[in-house]
């Protein structure tokens, strides 16, 4: 039935789509063509100069990621969307930055995972295009398959991506989420956003380790992100101390880029802070049993890091804390874990925490 509609039909239906998306609460639908091969040749070369770490996922699926056709065949265009994440209550994140007792989780986990919220609502939408348009070839993503979500988001119009290779919109910021709907149905496409950092570099100069080695370039292995949540070894020494109190991701980039003045908080309940994380007790943190963390991260992106990294994480974290005989103290008490990877964090923030004893005395 999608095939017969008329060129008149599908704008109608792209206009209604938008509608529907803000009713189901997104802030913002756009639509998509499928090219990007100018965006492939960035990301082959990103690959090739190995700057993904160990995402081997990032190059496993080939030119599927790139070319939206090869992985949802039929697929002519994308309906893009996002959805406002940074919750108004919580924590300053300065102020929790500022202070090494505490322990910083990266604002888009302080609530409930958003793969399943986001997901229901594009299926929501999905059903309401069925409705209008009648069956029709598509596939709901978010940030769950090789899709090439930022420059997709930025051809449907919703941002741009900024230096720090986050999308940037001029009304909201960066702090959002962003879903997909792969569609066979020729709607009409919006037009790309255009690039409005113009000669702003704060989040490269912000970037505790580096790692935006320059305009809209990213080493992911000097990522925050990326050692606290994508690596499963152990933290580089030579990084650890840059680390500071972040025990799941960072965003020191997007709380200093300018255009984040203009972003809005959440309306979702499901993004609020939940189990106090959004400033929690690096000690307290350190002394969850292993159901304290399936219990207290169940529904949480958290989660998916596992027990083990929980703890290598907040162990680098109490190392960089200032000299606390509660942290030595906590600290010794897993300094026989069963973990390999624990123990060697442990053993590296007890000195730490001992080399500033010695500068006190």
């Amino acid at each position: 039935m999608s095939q017969a509609m008329t060129e008149a039909a599908l704008s109608r239906l792209a206009g209604r789509i938008k509608e529907w998306g803000r009713e189901l609460g997104f802030q913002q639908v756009g639509i998509a063509g499928v090219d990007l091969s100018a965006d492939e040749a960035l990301l082959r070369r990103w690959l090739a100069e190995g700057r993904h770490g160990e995402m081997a996922y990032m190059a496993r699926h080939g030119t599927r990621r790139s070319r939206p056709a090869e992985l949802v065949p039929g697929t002519v265009r994308v309906i893009a969307a996002r959805m406002d994440y940074l919750p108004e209550t919580g924590a300053d994140p300065w102020r929790l930055l500022g202070d090494g007792r505490l322990g910083y989780v990266s604002r888009y986990a302080l609530g409930r995972d958003y793969h399943r919220l986001l997901r229901k609502r594009l299926q929501a939408l999905a059903d309401k295009v069925a409705g209008e348009a009648g069956p029709f070839g598509y596939r709901v993503f978010t940030d769950s398959a090789p899709v090439l979500e930022k420059p997709l988001a930025r051809n449907a119009g919703l941002g741009w991506i900024g230096k720090h290779t986050n999308l940037i919109h001029t009304g909201a910021g960066s702090w959002f989420f962003l879903g997909e709907i792969y569609t066979d149905l020729a709607l009409p496409v919006d037009r790309p956003a255009e690039d409005r950092c113009g000669t702003c570099h704060a989040c490269i100069d912000a970037c505790p380790t580096g790692a935006i080695t320059g305009p809209y370039r990213l080493d992911a292995r000097l990522c925050i992100s990326y050692l606290t949540i994508e690596l499963r070894g152990p933290i580089p020494l030579e990084l650890r101390p840059l680390v500071g109190n972040r025990v799941y991701g960072c965003d020191d980039c997007q709380l200093v880029c300018p255009w984040n003045r203009y972003a809005r908080f959440t309306g979702e309940t499901g993004f609020q802070p939940r189990h106090g994380l959004d400033a929690p007790e690096l000690v307290e943190l350190f002394r969850w049993s292993k159901d304290d963390f399936l219990h207290r991260t169940e529904g949480s992106a958290i989660r998916r890091i596992g027990y083990e990294c929980w703890l290598r994480n907040v162990a680098v974290a109490l190392g960089n804390a200032p000299y606390d005989r509660r942290i030595v103290e906590a600290l010794q008490e897993r300094r026989e874990d069963p973990s390999p990877l624990v123990r060697e964090h442990v053993a590296w923030a007890l000195e730490q925490q001992d080399q500033k004893t010695g500068a006190r005395n």
